[in-house]
């Protein structure tokens, strides 16, 4: 874990978020005093599974049919 000053942090910033990226942790500190931790976040895309919900819900044939005319008129 590395701990810089906020000055440093300012200056240095691209190279701080680049090590955050790889999975290091930066600390800022103001002072001495440490204030805020600096770190990746999670990327949670490739977390999707296609047909995850297979089998789990089911869509009637009510689904495919017009909407009433009434329902229609919000849409124009």
């Amino acid at each position: 874990m590395e701990t810089v000053t906020i000055h440093k942090a300012k200056t240095e910033l691209s190279r701080l978020i680049e090590k955050a990226c790889r999975g290091e942790e930066i600390v800022i500190a103001r002072g001495k005093k440490p204030v805020v931790r600096l770190v990746a976040i999670e990327d949670k895309r490739g977390q999707r599974k296609p047909g995850a919900w297979k089998g789990k819900i089911e869509i009637g044939p009510e689904f495919f049919e017009p909407l009433p005319p009434e329902e229609m008129e919000g849409w124009e």
